[in-house]
């Protein structure tokens, strides 16, 4: 019979709706029956693509004896990650206090007022390599909860206390200079892998926006070094098993140190980073591999994971069959079989598939070498290898599809989808792919219309049911993709939004007293503790989205008002920026922008006059990251952005205007001109 969790729309939480644990979902009715029957609560936290979520389901949730237990002596509460960021950042912390350590699944006991007093992640059915069972660790936490309750109100005091302790502002004496970006570069170049690409040795996530900070840097100072560090990173990741030679896109990490072997699942916001991400390698160094890898990573999003309505999904799992991998994984002589064998044996020789495998016996498909370095191998021209691996590709791609799927979780997120949206508009028009840019519009167009009731932007949409009030993040990073998707088309709606969305931020997030922004709104659930995560972790955290979209809007509108809160939230964590810099590198950028001197270009003229086209190509030259684009077809009334007021055609003829510093050039019709301008710029 299902419990509780029948009636959610989480595709997590609706894996767990036959489990025999009498599960509640967050809320209200969870608390208050545990404080009828005197009972601790239970946390489990978790998402859908996770693996040991679902393995700790499998062999303690769906056990009959075990859920008995669960049942007997506590509420048991599932909380999915992705809907209730607020509730996972809060006993995460809780649980990183008490361990040293995190991850998911959590799992953590409450008091019935929600207070934590001990938990952990993952635990086995039975006690196994230093870890205890599960079924050891409910008696003692019921055993503790009835006979040593004050014990357990003290401790569960001092976990409060070190939440509150890193919700707290850590403003640095220093000013808000270019000195903490020198100290900020020093500390990740001391971490950095030279050889190998990434931050540290193993596990390696992508941190996508570490290599934002890197290119910002570089561009600002011309290290070599610097530069060396995000190519590096970008080819190995490019090359390794982390991306998916056949089907596009990237898996969430890597388990090693080289790239090879991840975890297989694939997640929506680090496609979205990781497009942007490679663009701007593109930019920046005009390695066509990383432009190959932004096409294959947004065709892969559009193919398999779009909404037909315009939003994107949200993940896809690692598991298949039960196996984590099975499906992304390849044997000798099941590529021989789709291929025949002399493009099979190009194609095996290409991706490294060899006979022992190089994970559990198959092979993760990879590019052990380069293309010119294949192609001299395998004693091919590279143009003719590049051909006939594009059509093992596509063959491949056609037979893999005929397995069983990992499941995908179709819940859409309006933070992740925003980061996806941004990444289509930006990859569109600098890329010239015009179909991506109608992607992002569809996105917003989707967003807009059903994550907004009542004036309230919303979290989580899915099955025609919007829910959940949305947070810091989903506010900052829509009106963030929405100033990208302006750029992309010059449609003053999108600016226009952008600014409605960040008008709420300071009333909803920001705290008059100490002024830091926080994850959760004035008008939503109040929890033990106002949760403010400050860190960039695999995605932006709600202040550093808000700081770079308010220095954005900033620009484009003159509006001083959202600088001064930028600013203010980007002092509130500037002390930690010098000691923790890779876990804060999208402050980072926000405060490159911040401090530099900001290119405002504004091109005018009618889109189908081809001189406009060429000038538009000019402005969209090279990595810029501090340069904003508006545009218009004629002289317009300013509107939104002054950046357009009293500027038009020259001579009836498409026109350029840049300025920099409160200082601009003279207005060009040329595009060799503007691209001079820009570089003296």
């Amino acid at each position: 019979m299902p419990n509780r969790l029948a009636n959610e729309t989480s595709p997590y939480l609706l894996q767990h709706k036959d489990n025999p644990v009498d599960w509640y979902p967050w809320s209200p009715d969870a608390m208050a029956a545990a404080k009828l029957q005197d009972k601790p609560i239970l946390l489990s936290i978790g998402y859908s693509s996770c693996h040991w979520c679902h393995v700790m389901e499998k062999e303690s949730f769906e056990d009959p004896q075990i859920a008995s237990l669960m049942n007997q002596s506590f509420v048991n509460v599932k909380v999915d990650r992705e809907e209730r960021p607020d509730v996972d950042s809060i006993y995460m912390t809780a649980v990183q206090a008490m361990t040293g350590h995190g991850g998911w699944p959590t799992t953590v006991f409450l008091t019935p007022e929600g207070r934590p007093f001990f938990g952990g992640t993952y635990f086995p059915p039975e006690d196994r390599g230093g870890m205890p069972s599960f079924p050891r660790v409910l008696r003692s936490v019921a055993q503790a909860f009835n006979t040593r309750r004050s014990e357990i109100l003290s401790n569960s005091s001092r976990v409060i206390g070190a939440i509150q302790a890193q919700t707290a502002p850590r403003p640095g004496a220093e000013p808000l200079d270019r000195d903490l970006i020198v100290q900020a570069f020093l500390g990740i170049t001391r971490d950095a892998d030279f050889e190998n690409g990434g931050i540290g040795l193993q596990p390696k996530f992508p941190q996508p926006m570490v290599y934002e900070f890197l290119l910002r840097y570089w561009k600002e100072t011309g290290s070599a070094d610097c530069l060396n560090i995000v190519r590096t990173t970008l080819k190995k990741m490019a090359r390794g098993g982390i991306c998916d030679q056949i089907g596009g896109g990237f898996h969430r990490y890597s388990t090693d140190s080289v790239w090879l072997v991840p975890h297989f699942e694939k997640m929506l916001y680090d496609n979205a980073l990781l497009a942007s991400l490679y663009l701007h390698g593109w930019q920046a160094t005009g390695d066509p591999l990383f432009k190959r890898v932004v096409e294959d990573t947004l065709a892969y999003v559009l193919r398999e994971m779009t909404h037909p309505e315009g939003g994107f999904y949200s993940a896809q799992d690692a598991d298949s069959e039960g196996e984590e991998g099975k499906f992304f994984t390849w044997l000798p002589r099941q590529i021989e079989q789709e291929l025949g064998p002399e493009l099979g044996r190009i194609a095996t020789e290409y991706w490294g598939v060899t006979k022992e495998g190089n994970w559990e016996g198959k092979s993760i498909l990879n590019l052990p070498r380069s293309d010119e370095e294949a192609a001299a191998a395998i004693d091919v021209p590279v143009d003719e290898l590049l051909r006939l691996v594009s059509e093992a590709k596509e063959r491949l791609y056609q037979a893999r599809a005929k397995r069983v799927r990992p499941s995908r979780d179709e819940k859409i997120i309006t933070a992740w989808n925003a980061m996806m949206m941004k990444a289509f508009a930006e990859c569109g028009a600098y890329l010239n792919r015009p179909e991506w840019v109608d992607a992002a519009i569809a996105n917003a167009e989707f967003l807009l219309s059903n994550m907004v009731v009542n004036g309230r932007l919303l979290r989580t949409w899915k099955d025609g049911q919007a829910k959940l009030k949305a947070y810091l993040e989903d506010y900052a990073l829509l009106a963030d993709a929405l100033i990208s998707l302006y750029e992309a088309t010059f449609d003053i709606r999108w600016l226009d939004e952008a600014q409605s969305l960040a008008d709420r931020i300071p009333d909803l997030f920001m705290d008059d007293d100490d002024g830091a922004l926080y994850d959760t709104g004035m008008d939503q659930e109040q929890l033990i503790v106002r949760p403010r995560d400050v860190f960039d972790n695999a995605m932006p955290c709600g202040g550093s989205a808000a700081a770079s979209a308010l220095l954005r809007l900033s620009a484009f509108t003159g509006e001083n008002a959202y600088r001064r809160t930028a600013e203010s939230a980007l002092r509130s964590v500037s002390g930690l920026m010098p000691q923790a810099p890779s876990g804060l590198a999208w402050w980072l950028c926000a405060l490159d922008f911040y401090l530099s001197r900001v290119q405002e270009l504004a091109v005018i003229g009618p889109p189908d006059d081809p001189s406009y086209s060429e000038l538009l190509n000019a402005a969209r030259s090279g990595y810029a990251p501090n340069r904003i684009l508006a545009g218009a077809p004629s002289l317009v009334d300013v509107g939104t952005t002054p950046l357009l007021e009293g500027k038009g055609l020259i001579g009836g003829k498409p026109a350029a205007y840049l300025c920099e510093n409160y200082s601009c050039q003279a207005p060009t019709t040329d595009p060799a001109e503007l691209t001079r301008q820009l570089g003296r710029a």
